[in-house]
């Protein structure tokens, strides 16, 4: 059972960044992880009081295991405002405006469910996609690697709740290609009119 203090579930949110489908490495010889980056709407206080509350109990659970009783003087937030600029100094992309982003992930070998509203597995993973709308499970932890002294989202579930515009740069077929080539067109093994 989840930690009751760390643990959180967002109310409805954009999804992004969807990598639920298989795990994906932003790297090149990077860990793969299954992640989603979530927009929460700064309208939802009550989804950003628990997250504040988990991240903060986050950080107590690390000061007594992993950070050797002592909290770093800083920690990083795992919660960024979208109307800001991301670490790297980028703005954030325009979805992310009036959102508070934050991104969770599994390991590979801890594969989260995707819900629909009725509690079932989405089998599709056509309907699974950066986009659509739905309420997040993780849970905030502690972590000490390379150096480096934090506090991170573990991804335990997703339950989609709405279809939404989907984004990134996915195009349809019509758009790339236009219309279909009928009699009368090109012959496509010699490039020749019919």
């Amino acid at each position: 059972m989840a930690n009751q203090v760390t643990h959180v579930v967002t109310g409805q949110a954009r999804l992004s960044y969807v990598h639920l489908n298989a795990p994906y490495s932003h790297e090149a010889g990077g860990e793969p992880k299954y992640s989603v980056t979530v927009l929460i709407p700064k309208s939802d206080a009550a989804t950003k009081a628990r997250i504040d509350a988990a991240i903060a109990a986050a950080v107590q659970q690390g000061i007594s295991t992993r950070w050797n009783g002592a909290k770093p003087p800083i920690v990083p937030n795992p919660m960024y405002d979208g109307d800001g600029v991301r670490p790297s100094g980028e703005a954030f992309a325009p979805e992310c405006k009036g959102h508070w982003v934050l991104t969770a992930s599994a390991k590979q070998d801890r594969r989260p469910r995707v819900w629909d509203l009725n509690r079932q597995d989405i089998l599709d993973p056509a309907q699974i996609y950066s986009g659509m709308f739905g309420r997040a499970a993780f849970d905030a932890y502690p972590y000490a690697f390379a150096g480096k002294k934090g506090i991170a989202f573990g991804l335990t579930g997703v339950q989609k709740t709405a279809d939404g515009q989907p984004l990134g740069n996915a195009t349809s077929m019509e758009d790339d290609f236009g219309e279909p080539v009928t009699a009368g067109g090109m012959n496509p093994l010699t490039g020749l009119p019919f």
